[in-house]
């Protein structure tokens, strides 16, 4: 089993910046791909990024290049999601993901809200 907890959510001014966290724990692995998607109320969720756990290769929304960053800390068996530039649009619950071997795995999420 893999667990994958989020943190690092709140509520923050239009223009400024969090850091979300996802500790990943049980079966991890390097062929992970790993990433953020996120839902606003009364949305699907989307893709936000991702990045290859052995690689570090990166991919990013459209609507999130340059302002969002992935990254990941593989003694910790950590991803981050550095959000700056925040905007009212970023306000959703944020998950985390793990995909590995055709499985897909998910946080419970953690909720980013932006006031203008």
């Amino acid at each position: 089993q893999v667990q994958l907890v989020e943190s690092g959510g709140g509520s923050v001014q239009a223009g400024g910046s969090l850091r979300l966290s996802c500790a990943a724990s049980g079966r991890t692995s390097s062929r992970w791909y790993m990433g953020w998607f996120r839902q606003a109320p009364g949305k699907e969720r989307e893709f936000v990024a991702s990045i290859t756990w052995a690689g570090g290769s990166t991919a990013y929304a459209d609507s999130v290049k340059g302002r969002l960053t992935i990254s990941k800390d593989n003694a910790k068996d950590t991803v981050y999601l550095r959000m700056d530039s925040l905007k009212p649009e970023d306000t959703a619950v944020y998950y985390c993901n793990g995909l590995l071997n055709g499985i897909d795995y998910w946080g419970k999420g953690t909720l980013v809200n932006v006031s203008s």
